[in-house]
């Protein structure tokens, strides 16, 4: 299984990426190669598909590609439709496909029959689905092919190629990363494996994609559920797995259930090589070599692997962070350095009339401790320019929001100067606590290209922060910064919680809230006082129009703002 990080719209690379890790699994005496999901187009290619001529495009360089891959079968993800590819007539317009390719040539095209239309998924909006499974057999062995969705049902396309005969199934993948996703990945595929008595060889992307992160971790689990492989975490990969196939009965098909789909069968003549089998060598850690990380280390590792690509993938190498002394700065500017190195990383201090010497001694320090480089460029006179400016405007009104919003603008302006200026890209730094209720600065804090944290609920910020020190050997992080009361220092004695409920407490009602899609008194049903709960879902409704306006970030929950939950703007439900 080639667990690779294709790029979406680069197909000459995709398909270059594509034979340089056919050769590899050549050289590892492999029979047999997957590769992930729509492995030319990149995963998701959203609209994209809707365009004649990328999806032509893609088909070229499959055509081109499978002459070039011999010696091995290779299982390649594309975009298919309609009469493309000579010889293979299928109804409808566009498949997600996946091309069987053998010694030179496409000897057939599976097209999944499960296609996801829920959260961050909208394949029905660019493909049909198929309408037959596949088996191929070759030397003596009868695998089945998948694509993703296609084995996440007990009666999908699994069970009627086990009961057609399939050892072994081969499930392409590009299946995002969420806190929690590859316990429940795996209880599905071990349940799967042992109701069909099939090998399952479960391939999944890696690298990201704007708010998605695929993080790899494919596996291989054999007929009686136990995972005898594992790719490695966020990273690319060649598992390489030898398989005994024991014959076994699939098992009987529930009475009543829905007949299996059928399922077309072709024989693949084996190729010879040079060598003997006996002289196989494979590039494989032994299977208990890669452990599943803890949640905060898949997290972390979601963080930097979404920032490294969404900077690098985009044409960037350079990223700016504004730094203010706490807590979310400090994650993402240290995210930043590690995904990109402290030397593509500057952080920008700017202080105002309220900030504290404090916030200026640990925005320092942590530069220091992450190697990047520190500029201070003070705002108190472009701040009081600015409110002499307004004046006569504001009415001469007592100071408040606008005045303080001022500044959070003000530094937005700054970082973005920057960014035209050098081309860097502006990491923001709001997290998920904040950009659910709306406590942020529209074209102020909000203002950049990446929000790196946007997904991270406050809490786990702070667990995330530790738990960076912590893999670090060092405090990274200075300790103030965990243990001084959060801020936005745009007042005097400025706390977060003059505006919000603790964070723990918010948290809790915003996971109920956006995640669960509980009512209000279905949260004040869990212990919340419900004047407090109105309040935080009130202002996580009426912040939806400055989340339409936020920048990209990576998404970490099962239900993250943005792609997972569309809510509209205007809206006059409120309960």
């Amino acid at each position: 299984m080639a667990q690779v990080n294709p790029t979406v719209g680069s197909l000459a690379a995709n398909a270059e990426k594509t034979l340089e890790w056919t050769e590899k699994a050549k050289r590892a005496w492999a029979d047999v190669v997957v590769f992930p999901e729509l492995m030319i187009t990149g995963y998701p290619p959203e609209d994209l598909v809707l365009k004649p001529g990328f999806v032509a495009d893609n088909i070229a360089c499959l055509n081109a590609l499978s002459k070039k891959i011999r010696g091995i079968t290779a299982i390649v993800g594309f975009v298919d439709r309609k009469d493309a590819i000579p010889r293979f007539k299928h109804a409808g317009a566009c498949f997600n496909a996946a091309a069987l390719i053998h010694d030179g040539g496409i000897k057939d095209v599976y097209h999944k029959m499960r296609l996801p239309n829920y959260g961050v998924f909208d394949e029905e909006r660019y493909f049909r689905p198929g309408s037959s499974a596949l088996n191929f057999t070759l030397g003596g062995v009868t695998f089945g092919v998948g694509i993703c969705e296609d084995i996440w049902f007990p009666d999908g396309p699994v069970r009627a190629q086990a009961a057609a005969g399939a050892d072994v199934i081969v499930n392409l993948n590009a299946s995002p990363y969420h806190a929690g996703k590859l316990a429940v990945r795996e209880k599905m595929l071990r349940q799967r494996a042992r109701d069909n008595s099939v090998v399952i060889a479960y391939n999944n992307m890696v690298g990201g994609q704007d708010e998605l992160v695929f993080d790899g971790q494919g596996m291989v689990i054999d007929s009686s559920g136990k995972v005898i492989a594992r790719g490695a975490p966020f990273d690319e990969d060649l598992i390489v797995v030898d398989l005994k196939i024991l014959r076994k009965k699939p098992r009987k098909i529930t009475e009543g259930a829905e007949p299996p789909q059928g399922v077309r069968d072709i024989t693949l003549s084996p190729i010879r090589t040079a060598k003997k089998r006996a002289l196989r060598i494979t590039a494989q850690k032994p299977s208990d070599g890669v452990k599943p990380l803890s949640e905060n280390d898949e997290m972390l590792e979601a963080l930097m692997l979404g920032t490294c690509d969404y900077v690098k993938k985009n044409g960037f190498r350079h990223a700016v962070v504004g730094l203010s002394g706490g807590i979310d700065s400090s994650l993402v500017a240290a995210i930043a350095a590690d995904a990109l190195g402290g030397g593509n990383v500057t952080g920008v201090f700017m202080p105002s009339v309220y900030t504290s010497k404090e916030s200026l001694e640990d925005a320092k320090a942590l530069a220091k401790n992450l190697g990047i480089e520190f500029l201070t460029i003070p705002i108190r006179g472009v701040h009081e320019s600015y409110i002499s400016t307004l004046k006569t405007a504001l009415g001469g009104s007592r100071p408040g929001t606008a005045e303080e919003n001022i500044q959070a603008r003000i530094r937005g302006n700054i970082l973005m100067a920057l960014s035209n200026k050098f081309g860097w890209l502006v990491l923001t730094t709001g997290n998920k606590s904040e950009m659910s209720v709306g406590y942020a600065t529209l074209y102020g804090d909000m203002a950049g290209g990446f929000a790196v944290i946007k997904d991270v609920p406050k809490t786990v910020v702070y667990e995330l922060s530790s738990r960076l020190n912590k893999r670090a050997g060092r405090r990274v992080i200075p300790r103030r910064v965990f243990t001084k009361a959060p801020t936005a220092e745009l007042k005097y004695n400025q706390t977060d919680q003059d505006t919000l409920p603790p964070y723990d407490v918010l948290d809790a009602i915003l996971k109920a809230y956006v995640e669960e899609d509980k009512s209000a008194g279905e949260i004040a049903a869990l212990g919340f006082p419900l004047k407090t709960v109105r309040k935080v879902v009130r202002m996580v409704d009426i912040s939806e129009y400055k989340r339409r306006q936020a920048p990209p970030g990576i998404k970490i929950t099962p239900r993250a703002l943005g792609k997972d939950r569309r809510m509209p703007i205007t809206n006059g439900y409120g309960k």
